[in-house]
């Protein structure tokens, strides 16, 4: 049986309210700015603000103290332990106490009058096929913003509102820029609805638009959804929109977040019926698959 460690209240509040960009930043995490938010390198799901962070993959989130249990696995002694650990040496900086600020009413970004900046990044830099990007613009699903230049990705829903949106910066010095816009619906990413009973599912839009020009034949009769994550709400909502589907292709990267969400995304389809569901793509599949040519579906 462990030796009891107590911890005055005091110090509990103290463990719970360090800052976690300072706590995981020195704990060796890379995290890439998401917004107001900070999104974790080793798993995109998970953003921190201050003392708080939220798992949009799980749906759950909280203080400092639950992060270390859940991202750590640690005990809640061990835990504060942990937290409080940096007054060793210098003491963790102490989250300063944010209101929570009202949600901002979504907005696309102002469209610049030329897309000269997107289109060199996504075909120059990225590879993409010029003839895909110029569907997906001449739907206004792709295009330039005019502060910043960088790529806007647009989703829309249903009835052809846009709800969503996804910058991707274009210049290609330091850590390129990433993030939703404020107030938009995780339900309606990036994403495209044909006809056909198939849908491929990506973490950005860029791998989207990647896989659509390496398999261009027939490709508008297929669906396709870019999470802009590892969260399946796009997915889910996509699948309402468009019950002929009933083959799911997992396209998701090949690192401890895509394959935990792999996971998770499998099981909850499972329990909604869906059982067509196969990943795309393992790293040797990849390899055989670009090496032959091949189609889509020989790599399952």
């Amino acid at each position: 049986m462990g030796e009891f460690v107590y911890f005055t209240e005091e110090q509990k509040q103290r463990a719970n309210a360090v800052d976690l960009e300072d706590f995981l930043s020195r704990q060796g995490e890379k995290l890439l700015r998401s917004g107001r938010e900070k999104r974790l390198a080793s798993d995109h799901s998970i953003t921190v603000r201050g003392n708080r962070w939220y798992d949009h993959a799980t749906e759950k989130g909280g203080c400092a103290i639950d992060f270390v249990r859940m991202f750590y696995n640690q005990s809640f002694p061990d835990a504060v332990t942990m937290l409080l650990g940096g007054e060793q040496g210098v003491a963790y900086r102490e989250s300063v106490n944010q209101q929570p600020e009202p949600k901002k009413p979504f907005v696309l970004p102002e469209a610049n009058q030329t897309m000269h900046r997107a289109f060199a990044y996504l075909i120059k830099t990225r590879c993409v096929d010029p003839k895909v990007v110029s569907v997906f613009a001449g739907k206004h699903m792709i295009y330039e913003d005019v502060k910043y230049h960088n790529v806007v990705f647009v989703g829309f829903d249903s009835d052809g509102i846009p709800r969503h949106a996804h910058k991707r910066g274009t210049c290609q010095k330091g850590q390129p820029f990433k993030g939703n816009v404020e107030g938009c619906d995780p339900r309606y990413s990036f994403r495209w609805i044909g006809k056909s009973n198939t849908v491929y599912v990506f973490e950005a839009p860029i791998d989207m638009l990647s896989f659509i020009s390496m398999y261009q034949k027939g490709w508008m009769d297929h669906s396709y959804v870019a999470l802009c994550g590892v969260a399946e709400h796009a997915l889910m909502q996509l699948l309402n929109d468009a019950p002929h589907i009933s083959q799911i292709a997992l396209c998701l990267d090949h690192d401890k977040a895509g394959t935990q969400a792999r996971e998770r995304i499998k099981k909850n389809l499972s329990e909604r019926g869906y059982h067509m569901v196969f990943s795309l793509f393992s790293k040797c599949a990849r390899r055989r698959t670009f090496l032959a040519g091949a189609s889509p579906e020989s790599a399952r």
